[in-house]
């Protein structure tokens, strides 16, 4: 059963007595690559968190599989991973990382080291298996979570700057394991403040500002014409208030 299409219907975020994501009405579902975009402190990484359901939106509901699809709390979780800047590791090989995940899903131990081994081949990682996970370099962590996210088959998977802080090699590696998933039919939601690593990647651009969805085009129409004042002033380097 699928859980997509995703949608927020007037979905807002208060903390600390301010008003962070303000009634956003969108949808996800099956297809292009989403990157949201917007400027420092619009709400991109908020989002992705209320999408995934690290924080339970202050208004409004975030629905699954649309209406009628009678989903439960397991079906919706399985479906859907989550990468983040600085990834969550355990002090274990890089294998293990991948095949413990895989063993709480249940997989018997022949089962996920194949398939564990598998994933680490896609993002060039088979090689690195037996080191250990706290010795490897920013992008080869990053590498590793997104295989250890792959393994896992799902249906759904939000990346919050993947990608963040990493040389030009590091970041072609993320960028093609991240193509990847995408291509085997994996639906991609994205956050980054690379607008360079927006155009290689995107199909379409969701555009935040103070917290509201104000733009969401396909990629090669929001980078060539922009319709909103607040994205054209992004696009061009301007700083927004």
């Amino acid at each position: 059963m699928t859980v997509l299409p995703l949608h927020l219907n007037g979905v807002g975020y208060d903390a600390g007595g301010k008003r962070l994501i303000d009634e956003i009405s969108h949808g996800f579902d099956r297809g292009p690559l989403t990157m949201v975009l917007g400027a420092n402190g619009a709400g991109k990484s908020l989002l992705l968190r209320l999408c995934h359901g690290l924080l339970k939106p202050t208004r409004g509901a975030v629905r699954w599989g649309g209406n009628g699809a009678g989903l439960n709390d397991t079906q919706i979780r399985r479906a859907q991973a989550m990468v983040f800047q600085q990834p969550v590791l355990l002090r274990r090989s890089v294998l293990a990382n991948v095949t413990y995940a895989l063993a709480v899903r249940g997989l018997g131990r022949k089962a996920r080291t194949a398939a564990a081994l598998a994933a680490l081949e896609r993002v060039g990682m088979a090689g690195h298996a037996a080191r250990p996970a706290r010795v490897l370099s920013g992008g080869e962590k990053q590498r590793l979570a997104l295989a250890r996210a792959w393994a896992l088959e799902p249906e759904i998977l939000f990346l919050d700057e993947p990608a963040a802080n990493l040389d030009p090699a590091a970041t072609r590696a993320v960028e093609d394991a991240i193509a990847g998933i995408h291509r085997a039919g994996t639906k991609i939601v994205m956050t980054t403040h690379d607008l360079g690593q927006a155009r290689r990647l995107a199909d379409e651009v969701v555009f935040l500002h103070h917290g509201r969805v104000v733009e969401h085009a396909a990629a090669s129409t929001f980078f060539d014409q922009p319709t909103s004042p607040e994205a054209d002033a992004f696009l061009k380097g301007e700083l927004l208030w």
